[in-house]
């Protein structure tokens, strides 16, 4: 009875073996992999250069895209206009589903054109969230309307101006709690965040509290699109502790901070089909995309 009560009145954590790990993979960067019905996916195109091999990718393994304001600017150049073999214009393969921003970047020549085949162009004159941020608000509503949640790809965001790409970086911080599964893709890169995992605290008077315990993460590597390099930054967090198997140069327990250790340019092994990740604070992942010649 004592010890019940000790335990009520100064917490009790879960047991440790409800910690669940996180199951990880980037078949959407395989242009083979067919869409399936249970997972959705979102793509969100930035105003930021990316291949025309890398759009044919993504675009078919997301059904709902959307253009943060010059990001249709992006798709329209890109696109040009080339031809399929049976004679085709390609833009009109690649029509998004919306276009949403403050519209300052979007060129009059791109909206008449997408306006002309039909996709909504929102103007959002908020100026407490950024384009991307927009975007994602408009998904948030679909998914209230269509009760399902999708994974996002953000195609763009970690490369150009530097205010844009530390955006991206403190963005994902935060949606880490908010979704499930959101990844960053440019040409040369994927990244995502891995969280830590909050266990609940029985409290007799402040009731149920969260407290954050290692997050446990396995990632499925496809070594024909991902590698030879990869790391694990510390972005938004004073320090974490990371463990990991799967790498050439694995951590075991050890402290990474800006201050300290970070483990970059670390090297996917070819006869690992996974990478495990334990860390004690949100951390970044990102792996290398091989080069389709």
């Amino acid at each position: 009875m004592g010890a019940g009560i000790s335990k009520l009145l100064h917490g009790q954590l879960a047991s440790p073996s409800s910690s669940k790990v996180v199951e990880w993979e980037t078949s959407f960067l395989n242009p083979l992999t067919p869409r399936t019905a249970d997972v959705r996916r979102a793509l969100i195109i930035l105003n930021q250069p990316f291949s025309l091999h890398l759009l044919e990718t993504v675009w078919k393994t997301c059904p709902w895209r959307c253009c943060a304001d010059g990001g249709a600017n992006r798709l329209h150049d890109l696109l040009g206009d080339a031809l399929t073999e049976d004679g085709q214009q390609l833009r009109d393969l690649y029509i998004p589903d919306l276009i949403k921003g403050d519209l300052d970047s979007l060129r009059q020549d791109v909206r008449g054109f997408y306006s002309s085949k039909g996709v909504p162009i929102l103007h959002d004159l908020d100026q407490d969230s950024t384009d991307l941020m927009k975007c994602v608000r408009a998904l948030e509503e679909k998914e209230v309307t269509e009760r399902n949640e999708h994974e996002i790809i953000f195609l763009g965001g970690l490369s150009g101006r530097l205010d844009q790409i530390v955006h991206t970086l403190s963005y994902l911080h935060k949606l880490r709690r908010a979704r499930k599964k959101v990844y960053v893709i440019t040409d040369e890169n994927v990244a995502w965040v891995l969280d830590e995992v909050c266990r609940r605290v029985i409290g007799c008077i402040l009731g149920m509290s969260l407290m954050p315990v290692k997050g446990q993460h396995r990632i499925r590597i496809d070594h024909d699109l991902l590698g030879p390099t990869c790391g694990l930054l510390p972005v938004g967090v004073e320090s974490t502790t990371l463990s990991t198997s799967g790498l050439r140069w694995n951590l075991d327990d050890r402290e990474s901070s800006f201050n300290g250790l970070i483990s970059t340019s670390n090297h996917l092994v070819p006869e690992e089909q996974f990478v495990a990740i334990k860390t004690s604070r949100p951390i970044w992942w990102c792996a290398e995309l091989r080069r389709k010649d």
